[in-house]
């Protein structure tokens, strides 16, 4: 098969976009695994001790749509470099605000961190860009696999760092800075794609309003948008649970590892399985996976019981999410890019804000112990997944019609 110029730029940016996702993409793990624990030793009710990691959620939310228009009008480069600074920003902030004792600005800290997170999800659009249809479920595979790379640093500088210095946890923020320093050279090797459209080929441009009609573009944002929602709903309660349970800050650090690897191992093959078998397919096993490690989780609270369910939600995050994803780049122009991916990303990262919010609620304030709290946790994954299911029956009903 004969390799387009286009893919060649493409190849191109994704050795650099994976190397960042590896690097500057270990922060996530990290905040992840310290946000509750850190946020439980600052806040004076135990109901907010979560609430650090909803304000990285919700910062992503909030600027999911102007970082996609800055990238649109500058430059994916641009984007990627504000992303980076807002990571070392939130995370010498984050430190500074371990060392004084202060929850409102851990807070801030973890709004700001919510930036780099916003940019970092743009990583697996870029990637696409330019690049010919057959080689973008590739693409979004392969620099998702990197964060197997992430997680493994990510957990293991938590490790080494959370008791380096007098303050829990400060070590580790300053690390998440010092990443941020050190990866951000990496985006000025992005090339920009070609641009190859004729004015004859080009497709109209919708408007928001037009885009959110297309029921394709709104059953690949739910489909993705549940995954991402199951995700951070079972992951955000997790440390607490897993110390709460009795066990300790490095056996937490261990099972967000596991679960961060089981997110990004499938990353390897998931593009082949959709080229093989269609993203709707990859999508529905996602969401068997996501039932079936709360199903899991809700047997017992064992270590062992917390490693399976939470590797098996870090697989059916990746189905879902690299399934959703391919199904809505292909289904937008390049000019549309700018609404269609910031919608997208409002919208999932929206979505994941309510269960991060819900996450704290549930596991600190439903019940009398961390047992209840993980079980009610564990139970909410219902309903999501039924959503999703709906979501993807739309979309294969959708595409069924088109064949017709």
């Amino acid at each position: 098969m004969r390799i387009t110029s286009a893919d060649l730029v493409a190849k191109h940016n994704l050795v650099v976009l994976v190397l960042a996702n590896a690097l500057l993409g270990a922060q996530l793990p990290m905040v992840f695994t310290l946000g509750g624990l850190a946020g439980q030793s600052l806040a004076s009710n135990a109901c907010f001790a979560t609430l650090p990691i909803s304000m990285i959620v919700l910062g992503s939310m909030l600027s999911a749509s102007p970082m996609s228009v800055l990238m649109q009008r500058f430059s994916r480069k641009f984007g990627f470099l504000v992303g980076a600074s807002a990571g070392m920003v939130g995370g010498a902030t984050g430190a500074y605000a371990l060392f004084i004792g202060s929850f409102s600005l851990f807070l801030l800290s973890s709004l700001i961190t919510g930036v780099y997170m916003s940019a970092q999800g743009f990583y697996r659009f870029a990637v696409t860009d330019g690049a010919s249809p057959k080689y973008r479920a590739k693409a979004i595979s392969y620099v998702m696999s990197s964060g197997l790379v992430a997680a493994v640093l990510g957990t293991e500088i938590v490790k080494q760092t959370n008791d380096l210095m007098v303050a829990p946890f400060l070590g580790s923020y300053i690390a998440i800075a010092l990443l941020n320093l050190c990866g951000a050279g990496l985006f000025w090797f992005l090339k920009s794609p070609e641009s190859k459209a004729s004015q004859a080929n080009q497709r109209p441009v919708r408007n928001r309003r037009e885009i959110l009609k297309d029921p394709t573009i709104v059953a690949a944002i739910a489909c993705a948008m549940t995954a991402y929602c199951v995700m951070n709903l079972v992951m955000t309660s997790t440390p607490l649970a897993v110390v709460g349970c009795g066990f300790s800050a490095s056996n937490a650090a261990d099972v967000v590892r596991f679960h961060v690897l089981a997110m990004y191992i499938p990353s390897f093959f998931t593009g082949h399985l959709i080229l093989r078998f269609g993203a709707e397919r990859v999508i529905a096993c996602g969401l068997g996976l996501l039932g079936i490690g709360s199903i899991i989780a809700l047997s017992g609270t064992t270590l062992n019981h917390f490693y399976a369910a939470l590797i098996f939600v870090g697989a059916g995050w990746n189905f879902g999410f690299v399934g959703g994803t391919t199904v809505l780049v292909d289904s937008h122009s390049p000019e549309e890019r700018g609404h269609v991916q910031g919608m997208n990303d409002l919208f999932v990262f929206g979505g994941v804000t309510m269960a991060s919010f819900a996450s704290g609620g549930l596991m600190n304030c439903s019940g009398g112990s961390p047992q209840t709290g993980w079980t009610t946790v564990n139970i909410g994954v219902a309903p999501l997944v039924i959503f999703g299911g709906l979501a993807l029956f739309s979309l294969v009903k959708r595409h069924r019609m088109n064949r017709c």
